[in-house]
């Protein structure tokens, strides 16, 4: 599976964004989805998941602003962002793999994308 993030850019704060995760490659539908981000000087933290049934599931302090979805039949996964504040502000990835837990620790998974910018200007 390869996967191309798409949908970043420059946003004021207060607005939205959209972001798409383009998969290739068979089995798409089997794997669950996240969204990770990483600000300058930090480390990379978990944004939302999505497991290949369409459960969702949020860091808890994006709950509200952020959605996830996929469409299976397009093999992508999005992310709504509405209302972005300048501390969103970070490269966004997007990741895969056969276990929506490791999805929601964010490590050992199997497949990554190259990372979209979202820069929230104040």
């Amino acid at each position: 599976v390869q996967l191309q993030a798409s949908g970043g850019g420059l946003v004021q704060a207060g607005g939205s964004l959209r972001l798409s995760c383009a998969a290739s490659g068979r089995s798409f539908s089997n794997y669950a989805m996240g969204w990770f981000r990483q600000a300058p000087g930090k480390q990379r933290e978990f944004v939302a998941g999505i497991s290949s049934g369409g459960t969702t599931n949020y860091a808890d302090s994006l709950k509200g602003r952020f959605t996830i979805s996929r469409d299976n039949a397009r093999n992508t996964v999005d992310l709504q962002m509405n209302s972005l504040k300048p501390e969103d502000t970070a490269v966004y990835y997007c990741a895969a793999d056969r276990s929506v837990l490791r999805v929601r620790i964010g490590r050992n998974l199997d497949y990554w994308g190259q990372g979209t910018q979202v820069t929230v200007s104040s």
